[in-house]
């Protein structure tokens, strides 16, 4: 249960953040709706590698290796999300950096303003 609605709501995130980077042309909102859409992939990740009933996947002296099978989730989808999540901050970093340029030259954020390479 916990599962799909996680899963549900992260293809909503994803579908907002594309529909906004669609149909905006501001610059810096088109930024938060790729942010949005990609927080929606990384809840989409986290839905994909929850199972029910299981714990986390740290090992002691109380579990054994047979049992830490049954007992414990994967941590690797855990581990590409948090990857992800630092790529994404780098790549939304390097956006932000470029609109700043952008509006440097032209003084304006609008995406139709930049028309030098139109065919």
């Amino acid at each position: 249960m916990i599962a799909q609605l996680a899963m549900a709501t992260g293809f909503a995130l994803i579908l907002i953040g594309f529909y906004g980077a669609l149909t905006n042309r501001n610059i810096l909102r088109m930024i938060v709706a790729f942010s949005v859409a990609n927080t929606g992939v990384h809840l989409v990740l986290v839905a994909v590698g929850y199972m029910n009933g299981r714990t986390a996947p740290i090992l002691d002296s109380a579990v054994s290796a047979t049992e830490a099978v049954t007992r414990i989730i994967d941590p690797v989808p855990q581990a590409l999300v948090l990857t992800a999540i630092v790529i994404g901050m780098g790549v939304t970093a390097l956006m932000l950096a470029f609109a700043y340029k952008l509006y440097e030259k032209k003084r304006s954020l609008d995406i139709g303003k930049f028309t030098e390479l139109r065919w």
